[in-house]
């Protein structure tokens, strides 16, 4: 199993700080989201600073080696296709090929409202991030790339740089809806199963709780099904599962009470922080078992901590839990 980690809010120091801490635990990715405003569940404001992605992954690829810097997810509504294209073969140069291209439709209506960039229903969405990422992949091909579609248009379009890694950089895709699975099984790399958030434009607490151990596991056969039904090897198509709260307590009790109190400021049990594939709380055996089950029974091949941590918890968990679980 890979490890990913989602840096959220900190300044460009700090970030450079965690970025450095998690390339040396081991973590194989980190990522960056890409928001004007940042909101919790219910529209909460978070009131923390929306840093620019692309400026964050080009810190963290100067400050680090090995460690690969992409985004989660870009918002595709932000900017062209012919932008992001040259933005992430840009990053790619400067890491020497640790680049990963995460692209999403965009969600949190609030941003949109603010500032008055458009922001249509979730079907044209979709049909613009298709679109998009399949002029993205154009782009970076070898060959000037020309494309007549209902959003974008292309004629012999030739940009450099082109990225260091061929064909292309990894792709992810984060959602969850079987319209943004269709589009992550012809395209992507990697997909990150997260709970609803497209068609409501925020972060709904009774979506996440739809999000459970059984709903997983179907989103991913279908995500399978329709990889094989655009003539890939589903194998090719790895999910990544985001864990929004991560704790390692030092008992089970201590978990329940974890659990307890987390369950309590969501109005859930505490049965279903345990349960939810958005939770990983436990004592640090019991959350490599876990670890081993999704890999087991879902397939998992990543697993993105994400949401608020500590650098301690961070430490941890890189310490206790990752050496059992990491590929050799």
């Amino acid at each position: 199993m890979e490890f990913g980690l989602q840096i959220n809010g900190p300044d460009l120091v700090q970030t450079r700080d965690i970025a450095q801490a998690a390339e040396a635990l081991g973590f194989r990715t980190v990522y960056f989201p890409d928001h004007l405003v940042l909101e919790g569940p219910e529209r909460q404001a978070q009131g923390t600073p929306a840093y620019d992605p692309m400026v964050q992954a080009a810190v963290v690829a100067v400050a680090t080696k090995r460690i690969r810097v992409g985004q989660l997810v870009l918002c595709n509504l932000f900017r062209h296709p012919a932008i992001t294209a040259r933005s992430i073969a840009t990053i790619d140069e400067l890491s020497n090929g640790r680049a990963v291209l995460g692209l999403g439709s965009g969600w949190t209506e609030t941003e949109f409202t603010m500032t008055g960039i458009d922001f249509p229903p979730i079907g044209p969405r979709l049909r613009m991030l298709d679109e998009a990422l399949t002029c993205i992949r154009g782009l970076w091909g070898d060959a000037p790339f020309s494309f007549e579609g209902e959003f974008y248009r292309f004629r012999e379009a030739s940009l450099t740089p082109r990225p260091v890694q061929r064909p292309h950089p990894p792709i992810i895709l984060g959602g969850s809806g079987k319209g943004l699975l269709r589009i992550a099984a012809k395209h992507a790399d990697v997909v990150n199963i997260v709970s609803e958030t497209g068609k409501q434009g925020y972060i709904s607490i009774a979506e996440a709780a739809k999000l459970t151990d059984d709903s997983f596991r179907e989103k991913i056969r279908f995500l399978h099904g329709e990889a094989a039904a655009a003539g890939r090897d589903p194998k090719t198509v790895r999910p990544s599962g985001m864990i929004a709260t991560i704790a390692v307590s030092d008992s089970r009790e201590d978990a329940q009470g974890m659990a307890t109190a987390i369950g309590g400021m969501f109005g859930v049990p505490a049965d279903f922080i345990l349960s939810s594939p958005l939770f990983l709380i436990g004592a640090a055996e019991d959350l490599v078992t876990e670890l081993r089950r999704r890999e087991r029974e879902w397939g998992l091949g990543e697993a993105i901590i994400a949401g608020q941590y500590t650098l301690e918890t961070l430490e941890r968990f890189g310490r206790e839990v990752m050496p059992h679980l990491m590929r050799a």
